[in-house]
């Protein structure tokens, strides 16, 4: 049975682990900061609405869970190449919201429609001026042609999306990601679900018991504040 959160507990979930394999943990009419903090730290992020609820977010927390951790990272050669050339300028949080905006707009395998909605925009938004939601962008000469969003809490980078109008583009933000990483002490990138792309990056699955495991050990050891000022 679907767990309908209440809206005025917005910081209250269900464990995971009572779930089944695809991760539907629980659907809500709203997202919120509050809920969306809360949701992160406990393994949890809102992903695409559903047929029988087309009306409410649904929140996802699946077995197994794709990670990368940062020294695992893997860098082709031809991708190498692109890098030492510097193809690619690279900013971090240059146009948060635009970042969000080009990612629900960039067409992808088997899906039909986005589940960036304006309210899920507006709500990452708020916690990207609150120093917790950041975009990694690359620009070609002088136009945004890829780039990735997150939340950084923590020790715990967590992916949400990314695109490319131009080839190379997400993955040599990727990888200015893990560089970020080891100068900010992330010690693990969530990648929420598996694809080819982030596995041939270094990407591997994960069980989510292991997962939320690594999650509680990384909250309760000493807090890595990241500024991430000093990257822009």
């Amino acid at each position: 049975m679907t767990t309908i959160l209440d809206e005025d507990e917005p910081t209250w979930f269900p464990d995971p682990m009572n779930f089944d394999d695809d991760g539907l943990v629980a659907v809500s009419e709203k997202l919120g900061t509050e809920r969306l903090i809360e949701a992160y730290q406990r393994g949890i992020f809102p992903w695409m609405k559903m047929d029988f609820a087309p009306y409410f977010w649904c929140w996802f927390s699946p077995n197994p869970r794709m990670i990368l951790v940062p020294e695992k990272l893997k860098i082709s050669k031809s991708l190498n190449r692109v890098i030492q050339k510097k193809k690619f300028e690279i900013k971090v949080d240059h146009d948060f919201t635009e970042t969000m905006r080009a990612c629900a707009s960039a067409e992808r395998p088997k899906q039909e429609s986005t589940w960036i909605e304006e309210d899920m925009i507006r709500d990452y938004s708020k916690l990207h001026s609150l120093g917790i939601a950041h975009s990694i962008e690359a620009f070609l000469d002088g136009e945004r042609v890829g780039g990735l969003y997150g939340l950084a809490m923590e020790k715990v980078f967590f992916g949400e999306s990314m695109f490319s109008t131009v080839s190379d583009a997400s993955k040599v933000c990727l990888a200015y990601l893990v560089g970020l990483s080891h100068q900010a002490g992330v010690e693990l990138i969530d990648c929420q679900v598996h694809t080819s792309h982030l596995e041939s990056m270094g990407g591997e699955e994960i069980p989510r018991k292991q997962y939320l495991n690594f999650l509680r050990s990384l909250a309760s050891s000493s807090k890595s504040v990241i500024d991430w000022t000093v990257f822009q």
